[in-house]
């Protein structure tokens, strides 16, 4: 087809009322120019502290889930503009390398870098606001992975994305759409801003019920434990029972069966909230090999052992499991608070203690990590306090997760899906 000819884009499966007839599609490079960043090298020799420099955007000074570019935090001076390229207001940019394909609207004007691409002068025809929530979408996204090249880092290029099929009907049909997408994004940032608030609230109230360094006593204290005595200084060893993980060799690695029992790792730790593929292993391994020191319930404290941005906590809440190598299983002696000991651990000292290339953790730099502890009808009343305030953030992280879900299908039911268009 030529370029510049018409070509049917499909309808959507969902459509607001009073709007008919088919969506149109043509290719992003056909509604826009789409120019590549430049960097002006070696970048330190351009980087200035005058307020009066240009603009100089990095992939770092913006937050993923943002959809505007607002500011930037470093200024280049003004003969980089030779060897950059200037963005200005109403322009998209995409990261071209790493998270790929994701678009940003400009609010400010700026140099950017050759890991962007800029989509600039945007056709009359089409809403800015609109094209950004298309190239968002599910087929545009899916399209980018498909189409990126490199065997390591996928990569996009200016071409790719030149040939990018974007589906549009009427002016009016796409603010109605864009509208009803930004609705949902202003709710998502509210809720957002509220798990944030919720989850500062519980720093500086950690900072509160636990004695300071060098304090005995924490600086808020519930009334009836006013006149509880100092709390008692002592080694997690004393408190604890540590158990390392085991060293399962992958070939004994098998599919889920009602037979078979997960096997923990540091991925499952360290990304406990992401999509980590499990693995397991057979129930009968563990009886042969005599490895039910390592076995892992539903309430067990779990650590991972190496974690380059700092060490991870939480309480297995699923099956029964078994503990790989670089994990750790933290049990209790005596009748303390898992929670209490929880927070103690989530603290900073315990990032302190990791050691070598890949900060690493052992059980004898645990062993020998002071903490300080009441008695436990105390510790009770703190961890019964603190589990309140985590209810309140798990229930709003859900709250987010439900309507980014909602979010995500509302997405693929607005814009015609790939397959649709009659090219």
């Amino acid at each position: 087809m030529k370029e510049g000819e018409k070509r049917a884009g499909g309808v959507p499966h969902l459509r607001f009322p009073g709007f008919e007839g088919e969506w149109e599609e043509k290719r992003l490079g056909e509604i826009a120019e789409i120019v590549r960043g430049g960097s002006p090298r070696p970048i330190e020799s351009f980087i200035t502290d005058n307020p009066h420099g240009l603009n100089w955007l990095k992939i770092g000074d913006i937050n993923r889930d943002s959809k505007y570019v607002v500011k930037t935090e470093e200024k280049v001076i003004h003969s980089a503009i030779q060897k950059t390229r200037v963005v200005n207001p109403g322009d998209l940019i995409l990261s071209n390398s790493m998270s790929f394909g994701r678009p940003y609207i400009l609010k400010i004007t700026t140099c950017i870098h050759d890991g962007w691409i800029a989509v600039t002068h945007i056709h009359k025809r089409v809403y800015t606001d609109y094209l950004y929530y298309e190239i968002l979408g599910p087929t545009s996204q899916t399209y980018f992975l498909s189409n990126a090249a490199g065997s390591g880092v996928l990569n996009l290029n200016a071409e790719i994305i030149k040939a990018l099929p974007i589906k549009f009907s009427s002016l009016p049909e796409q603010q109605k759409v864009a509208d009803c997408l930004s609705s949902l994004d202003d709710l998502l940032t509210a809720h957002t801003k509220k798990l944030d608030t919720l989850k500062t609230y519980k720093k500086g109230l950690l900072q509160q019920l636990f004695p300071a360094d060098g304090a005995t006593t924490p600086a808020l204290r519930f009334p009836q434990f006013h006149h509880a005595g100092e709390w008692e200084e002592k080694k997690i060893e004393e408190l604890c029972e540590f158990q390392e993980g085991y060293s399962f060799p992958s070939s004994s690695f098998v599919s889920k069966s009602p037979d078979t029992l997960q096997v923990i790792r540091i991925t499952d730790i360290n990304n406990k909230n992401g999509n980590v593929e499990k693995v397991y292993i057979n129930a009968t391994v563990v009886q042969e090999r005599r490895l039910t020191n390592y076995l892992v319930e539903k309430g067990d404290l779990l650590l991972s052992l190496t974690g380059a941005a700092g060490f991870n906590f939480f309480i297995w809440d699923s099956e029964s499991s078994i503990l790989n190598q670089r994990t750790m299983k933290i049990s209790f002696k005596k009748e303390h608070s898992l929670k209490l000991l929880l927070e103690y651990l989530l603290s900073d000292q315990i990032n302190a203690k990791g050691t070598g290339q890949n900060n690493n953790l052992s059980k004898d730099s645990l062993r020998n990590l002071l903490v300080k502890v009441p008695l436990c009808p105390e510790q009770q009343k703190i961890a019964d306090c603190l589990s309140s305030l985590d209810s309140l953030i798990s229930a709003q992280e859900q709250k987010i997760h439900t309507l980014k879900l909602h979010k995500k299908a509302l997405m693929q039911q607005l814009f015609p899906q790939s397959g649709e268009a009659m090219v």
